[in-house]
Parts: structure tokens; C-alpha cells; sequence
């Protein structure tokens, strides 16, 4: 007999799955630019589904782990969520409270790990404009990114789980991460970064390793030439789009830890905001440039969770709770965000001719 983890787990990952092929298979057939208009549009449907599962969670969130009483109620709180506050001998309320924390965790792991993502784009962006990427191939190359970040998300956060569950000061290792990580965004954020096509490890390591054909040959990752399968240059930005988001999911995966110890939690809250992901990119990148603080906003909020990470012993001792999370990571988007529209980057211009 399978688990209820299992089951729900098993649920989840097949309407996700029917999601991708619709998108594959139905709504984008065919390579095009996604205009402004598109892309606002797929990133409210995106956020209305995570929406939808946070409303799922809080009125049957004890089906992902199989909650049929209290003492099941009480050994999956003291796994996962020892600071919330059972009442003993009420298990309908105790699971009133256990559901609605669980439904806070996912949707404060959520809006983290959407809020990462930008920092994400605007590597993204930079690795279309260094590789020559045409725009009209920009969301099957991220459609297969976004794929294989689901793959790697799974191994990431259920491993990580396990080693935080057997080794308990590796949260600590996390939270020096992601304060020093922060800082660096902080201090680096307004530096103009490069990418090297021909330096990138990616690159470097494809074209030693695999046959690569010099050029793109429209839409393929693979070409055929003297009988003789062929790496395009399209694949390899895939791969480096899947080198990039594993290099992100250092940070992010451990932030979410911050916010919840259940992997599950972590797992959906981490799919909602990678699905997202594409819409959210074409939507940013016609904008990105209003936001000027944003990313220093970014640095604020690694360094804010770290923090939380390396002091949560204490932090457990004073009751700080989920929400106090929640309100912080919003006030720190809403700060640099207001910020970068009333201090916005001004253009130089260019010294008139003078007429005498």
C-alpha cells in the first residue's frame, strides 16, 4: 500500500506534468515572441493557481501526510513544526492550527522563492544577450530550463532534508551561506556583469566532451550532419540556463528551510514559484529596468533569512512566528521596489552642440 505522502506527492507531480504538456503541446506550438501582454496574463494564471493550492493546504493540508488523529497530529508537529501549539485532547482544533501554519509556511516559502527568482532572470537575460539567442526561441529554452530545475529541485530539497533531519548544525552551514551570499548581492548589485561565451564552464566542458555544431539551425537542440549527431549551440544555453538555476538553488532551497522544516512544503512551494518562472521572465524583462533597487532588495532578504537561520534557536524561544516572516519579506520588496520608483536610474544624456 502506498503512503498518504506518496499518494498526494504522486498527485501532485501528475497535474504538474499535465500542465507542462498542455503547455508544450497546446498553447504554444508553434516559436513566437511573447509580447508584455502575454506574459502579464500567464503570470496571473501562474500566481492564481498558487493561490488555489495555498486554499487547498489550509482546508485539507493533513491529507499530505495522512493525519487520521492526534497522535499522528503531534509526532508530524514535532518533525516538521515543533513551535506550533497543539491543544491536547481537541484534535479537529489542534488540526485547524496545524493546517493553517502549514498553509502559511507554503505560501511564505512561495513568495521567497519567487522573489529569488528575479535575481535568477536577470542572469537568464544576460545569458540570452551573450549567446545570441533570437527571442522567439527564448520560452522553449526556458520551458526545457524550467524542466529540469523540477528534477533537480526534488533531489535538492529532499536530500537536504534528510541531512538537516540527521545532522542538525548543517543549518547553521546554511545560514552562513546565504548572509554571505546576501551580502555579496548587496555590495556587488550595481556592478555590470559579463558572460563570456567562450570562458563559460559549460561551454567549456560540452565542447570537450560532446560534438557541438558552430551555429544555431533554428529551433533544434540536435542536427544530423555525415550521419553524425550534433550538439547545437541552443542546447548548450539549456544546459547553462540548468547550471545556472542549481547555482541559484544553493540559496534558495536553504531559504525556504527558514521558513519550514517540511519537505513537502518546501518541494511545492519551490514548483509553484519555478513554473512561474517563464511567464514572470518575459514579464520582467520588459521592465527590469524600473527596478533598480531591487536586487540590493534581494541581498537584504538572504542576509534577513541567514540571520533567522543561524539565530532560530533563540528566535524558536522568543515565539517568533511564520507570519513575522512573511511581513518581513514583504516589507523588504515593498521598501526596495517603492524605492526604485522614487529614486529612478537617471539617463545620461548626451551635450547639446553648442551654436557659437
Amino acid at each position: 500500500m502506498f503512503s498518504n505522502e506518496v499518494l498526494f506527492f504522486g498527485g501532485f507531480i501528475l497535474a504538474i506534468s499535465v500542465m507542462l504538456l498542455l503547455d508544450l503541446g497546446v498553447f504554444n506550438k508553434k516559436d513566437h515572441v511573447v509580447k508584455f501582454g502575454e506574459a502579464a496574463g500567464w503570470t496571473v494564471a501562474w500566481i492564481a493557481l498558487a493561490l488555489v493550492f495555498y486554499l487547498i493546504i489550509n482546508t485539507h493540508g493533513d491529507l499530505v501526510h495522512g493525519v487520521d488523529n492526534y497522535a499522528q497530529l503531534e509526532t508530524i508537529r514535532d518533525k516538521y513544526a515543533p513551535h506550533v501549539k497543539l491543544i491536547p485532547g481537541d484534535f479537529a482544533e489542534s488540526l485547524e492550527i496545524y493546517r493553517k501554519n502549514m498553509s502559511l509556511e507554503f505560501i511564505t516559502g512561495y513568495l521567497l522563492e519567487y522573489a529569488l527568482s528575479v535575481d535568477n532572470i536577470f542572469v537568464i537575460i544576460l545569458i540570452f544577450s551573450s549567446f545570441g539567442v533570437r527571442a522567439k526561441y527564448y520560452k522553449k529554452v526556458l520551458f526545457w530550463g524550467v524542466l529540469g530545475a523540477i528534477v533537480m529541485r526534488f533531489i535538492f530539497i529532499f536530500l537536504g532534508s534528510a541531512l538537516m533531519q540527521r545532522f542538525e548544525w548543517i543549518i547553521y552551514i546554511f545560514g552562513l551561506l546565504l548572509v554571505y551570499q546576501g551580502g555579496k548581492i548587496f555590495f556587488e548589485g550595481g556592478e555590470d556583469e559579463k558572460i563570456d561565451p567562450a570562458k563559460h564552464p559549460v561551454v567549456k566542458f560540452t565542447s570537450k566532451y560532446f560534438p557541438v555544431f558552430p551555429r544555431y539551425v533554428r529551433e533544434h537542440f540536435f542536427v544530423k550532419k555525415a550521419g553524425k549527431w550534433l550538439i547545437t549551440p541552443l542546447f548548450v544555453v539549456v544546459l547553462i540556463v540548468e547550471f545556472t538555476d542549481l547555482i541559484f538553488a544553493v540559496d534558495s532551497v536553504p531559504a525556504v528551510f527558514s521558513v519550514t522544516k517540511d519537505p513537502y512544503v518546501v518541494f511545492f512551494s519551490n514548483i509553484f514559484a519555478i513554473m512561474g518562472l517563464r511567464s514572470m521572465f518575459f514579464f520582467l524583462s520588459n521592465i527590469m529596468g524600473l527596478f533598480r533597487f531591487l536586487k540590493y532588495g534581494l541581498g537584504v532578504l538572504l542576509v534577513f533569512i541567514g540571520g533567522k537561520m543561524l539565530a532560530h534557536v533563540y528566535l524558536d524561544e522568543l515565539g517568533f512566528k511564520t507570519v513575522y516572516s512573511l511581513y518581513v519579506i514583504l516589507g523588504i520588496l515593498a521598501v526596495s521596489i517603492l524605492a526604485s520608483v522614487i529614486f529612478p536610474e537617471k539617463k545620461e544624456t548626451e551635450a547639446l552642440p553648442s551654436n557659437t
